[in-house]
């Protein structure tokens, strides 16, 4: 499939399609994370809504167990100005393959799927809860960068993570 990255581990990361969707509805995650990120099928209404939101899922070997949407539109990007950035939105993983190590595997191989799909792009953007320390913990082990920007969300105070794309 194109977009599609396979690791030795047996993750792969591609496109959600519609064969996705019993997965997805099977997906668990625990309501306190519920503030953090939009739950998988809430990414995929939002894509069905706007073009430029482009859900991804995760599969370790056949089990679906993460989903993210990568957002391309250059005008709609509200915390950079840079144009040539892909915002990184609603990043999770199914509560059962959680602390496993499986996040850091999917955000280590993601700058390196971006340029293979989206080869324009130079920077990655996420926003983060200021609450939500394990996820701060994790993109900034990842090699996210906070800058210092900040975004006063729906749910409180948001950190701009930045990835500089080689």
């Amino acid at each position: 499939m194109k977009n599609e990255v396979r690791m030795v581990t047996g993750l792969t990361i591609r496109p959600f399609i519609e064969n996705d969707y019993e997965a997805l509805s099977n997906y668990c995650l625990p309501i306190e994370q519920a503030i953090y990120t939009s739950l998988p099928l809430k990414v995929i209404e939002d894509y069905k809504k706007d073009k430029y939101n482009l859900p991804m899922v995760i599969y370790l070997d056949k089990d679906l167990i993460g989903c993210f949407a990568l957002y391309t539109d250059k005008a709609g990007n509200q915390y950079t100005s840079n144009e040539n950035a892909i915002l990184l939105k609603s990043f999770s993983l199914d509560l059962r393959h959680q602390k496993k190590g499986l996040a850091f595997k999917t955000l280590k191989v993601l700058p390196d799927m971006i340029k293979l799909s989206h080869p324009e792009k130079d920077e990655i953007i996420l926003t983060v809860h200021h609450s939500n320390v394990p996820a701060i913990n994790l993109y900034k082990k990842a090699g996210f960068i906070d800058k210092g920007y900040r975004f006063n969300g729906e749910e409180g105070e948001e950190f701009i993570f930045h990835f500089a794309l080689d």
